[in-house]
């Protein structure tokens, strides 16, 4: 059994794609209290180290004969986010945690690794830092490739995309997975979930068809859990509800009557992504602040319920978020989508245990 080690863990999308691939998680890291209690549900038999990282011996948790075939993980990338226009530079405290990245890899000495973060850490100063961080594998002997990956190529039904760079310290040229045939569009990820309105919380409800009647990806998602679990939307006011019903799929903010958006002082500035009705038809936009964007469902007015954004996600039914619904809300956004992840893993196995 290959193993791994998971740092910057988050809830766990990139170690559930790593089991999924068959890859057994040593310990994982994880800073934030609500995203570690969620990787302990799901992940029982993974010590988490609730901690900074700047504190923890990488080799102080691996078992004596225990031999580390991957470290992978994805520091925080706000500051790498085209989204965040503010501080987006070096001096962004987050953006230092790569070296933290580093230290584990060079002091672990793993076959291979996988370093994950946003599309914008491949453009961010022009280059620079990418170049940087690849340099710092390949002295430690590692043969790198990089790559930006979109999530909808690899069965998420999400146009996300990701950067993701790959090493291996054995001369392995790592070649990326090819493109699946196949897109899945929102209405074949969340087509048979339990129809909600604003504000409602409900742990389990019955599911709209039977796993027969429901397609291909529901039932993978559906594999071990007989209800939807965890349908919470957040309750938006009711004039957030009236703007809703203006917009048609794929209609922003900018479909709603000038009388409705009173409040805002210059609308110019509102983002193109802000009160984004999803396409039924086709993959969903990124779902990363999914309640502070206000996405909405594609047929009924109210934002997206925890269970619809993990399945366009590609999160299983049976993975459970803990904390606060804003918490949750917020993990589910920062996450590597599992089923992109697998993908990735998968390759990695095919090249053989080192």
């Amino acid at each position: 059994m290959p193993y791994g080690i998971d740092i910057f863990s988050g809830a766990g999308g990139l170690s559930l794609g790593a089991e999924m691939a068959g890859f057994e998680i040593c310990y994982a890291v994880e800073k934030d209290r609500s995203a570690a209690m969620t990787y302990r549900y799901n992940h029982p038999d993974t010590l988490v180290l609730e901690n900074d990282i700047h504190n923890i011996d990488p080799l102080e948790h691996i078992q004596v004969g225990e031999h580390v075939n991957i470290v992978f993980g994805g520091p925080p990338c706000q500051g790498f986010s085209s989204s965040n226009t503010k501080t987006r530079n070096l001096k962004n405290p987050n953006n230092s945690l790569f070296e933290e990245f580093l230290r584990f890899v060079s002091v672990i000495k793993p076959d291979w690794f996988l370093f994950e973060n946003v599309e914008g850490f491949y453009r961010f100063e022009r280059g620079t830092l990418r170049n940087k961080v690849k340099l710092c594998f390949e002295d430690l002997g590692y043969t790198v490739s990089d790559a930006i990956v979109v999530a909808s190529d690899y069965g998420v039904p999400q146009h996300r995309n990701r950067f993701i760079m790959v090493g291996n310290r054995h001369g392995i040229l790592f070649q990326f997975p090819e493109k699946q045939e196949k897109a899945y569009s929102v209405i074949d990820a969340i087509g048979d979930l339990p129809e909600l309105i604003n504000g409602q919380t409900e742990d389990s409800l019955p599911y709209k068809c039977t796993a027969k009647e429901a397609g291909e990806y529901a039932r993978l998602m559906r594999e071990g859990s007989r209800t939807s679990k965890q349908n919470y939307v957040s309750r938006n006011a009711d004039y957030v509800i009236e703007r809703y019903k203006h917009i048609g799929q794929g209609q922003n903010w900018r479909a709603i009557p000038e009388e409705l958006m009173t409040n805002y002082k210059d609308k110019n500035k509102c983002h193109s992504g802000i009160y984004k009705r999803l396409i039924a038809d086709k993959p969903s936009v990124v779902i990363s602040n999914y309640r502070k964007n206000m996405l909405i469902h594609p047929f009924q007015d109210r934002g997206l319920s925890v269970r619809e954004a993990a399945r366009l996600q590609s999160f299983p039914d049976k993975f459970i978020f803990k904390g606060s619904l804003m918490h949750i809300q917020q993990q589910i956004g920062n996450a590597v989508p599992p089923l992109l992840a697998k993908a990735v893993f998968e390759k990695i196995l095919e090249y053989g245990e080192q």
